[in-house]
C-alpha cells in the first residue's frame, strides 16, 4: 500500500513540482490549497491528484482536513509544510495584521500540521515532515521582518520537532530555497530581479523541481538517517 502525503499548499508552485514528484515516487499525495477553487480544479484535472481546501494557519482547520484525507487515503505518512504567504513592509510601515497573518500560517502551519499527524507516525513508528523554509530566514531581508521571522522560526521548530519524533521513525528536516522561478518572484519588478540574479554565483533562478527533487528524497525510505538537517538550495546565495 502507497504512502500517504500530504503537501501544504500543493498547487501551484513549488508546492505543484513536490506534489508531482511526491506522485512519480509512487506516493499517494493530497495537494492542500487556501482559496482559488478554480486553480484546484485545473491542477487535479491537469495531475490526478486530488486537492484538499483548508486554512493552514487554523488549528481545528488541520485537524478536520487530515482526518478528511486519512478517511479517503490512509494514515498520513508524510507531510510537507510548504505554504506561505508574503505581506512585505518596513516596520514603520507593516501593521500588526500584517504581522500576525505571516506568522500565523507560514510558521503556525508547521505547527498545526505536524501537530495532527505526530500521534499516528509516532505509533506507526514511521513519518516524514518537510517543512519549507527560506534563504530570507536565514539571512534576513529588507522589508519582511515577519517573513524572516517565521522561516527562521521553521528552521528552529524542525530542530526541536526532530529530537522528539527520532527515537520513533519520524525524521523532521528542512529546505531553504533561495530565489526560485515562481508567480511570486515573477511579481518582482525587472530591475529589482536583475539585481537579485546577479548576486546569485549560479547566475540563475532556481526551479521549482530542483527544491521538489530534495524533498522528495527526505520523504523516502532511503532518508531515514537524515533529521534536523536544513538543505539550502540558493545557488550559492548564502552560504550557511
Amino acid at each position: 500500500m502507497a504512502r500517504v502525503a500530504v503537501v501544504t499548499g500543493g498547487t501551484r508552485g513549488i508546492g505543484e513540482a513536490i506534489s508531482l514528484a511526491l506522485k512519480d515516487a509512487g506516493i499517494t499525495v493530497a495537494a492542500n490549497y487556501a482559496g482559488n477553487d478554480e486553480k484546484a480544479a485545473a491542477f487535479t484535472e491537469r495531475t490526478g491528484i486530488k486537492a484538499y481546501k483548508w486554512d493552514v494557519g487554523d488549528f481545528d482547520a488541520c485537524a478536520a482536513g487530515v482526518q478528511q484525507v486519512e478517511a479517503e487515503l490512509g494514515p498520513v505518512d508524510i507531510v510537507v509544510n510548504n505554504a506561505g504567504i508574503t505581506r512585505d513592509g518596513t516596520i514603520l510601515k507593516m501593521t500588526r495584521d500584517m504581522w500576525e497573518d505571516v506568522i500565523r500560517i507560514n510558521l503556525g502551519g508547521c505547527f498545526n500540521m505536524a501537530h495532527a499527524v505526530f500521534p499516528g507516525m509516532r505509533t506507526r513508528k514511521w513519518g516524514r515532515i518537510v517543512n519549507i523554509g527560506s534563504i530570507n530566514g536565514q539571512a534576513g531581508q529588507y522589508g519582511q521582518v515577519n517573513y524572516a521571522a517565521a522561516k527562521s522560526g521553521i528552521h528552529g521548530f524542525t530542530k526541536a520537532l526532530a529530537q522528539e519524533g527520532a527515537r520513533f521513525g519520524v525524521t523532521v528536516n528542512a529546505i531553504a530555497p533561495g530565489y526560485i522561478d515562481t508567480d511570486m518572484v515573477a511579481a518582482v519588478p525587472a530591475d529589482v530581479l536583475e539585481k537579485i540574479v546577479a548576486k546569485i554565483p549560479v547566475g540563475r533562478l532556481g526551479q521549482a523541481h530542483e527544491i521538489a527533487r530534495a524533498v522528495a528524497f527526505l520523504c523516502a525510505e532511503e532518508g531515514g538517517f537524515v533529521t534536523g538537517s536544513t538543505l539550502s538550495i540558493n545557488g550559492g546565495q548564502h552560504m550557511y
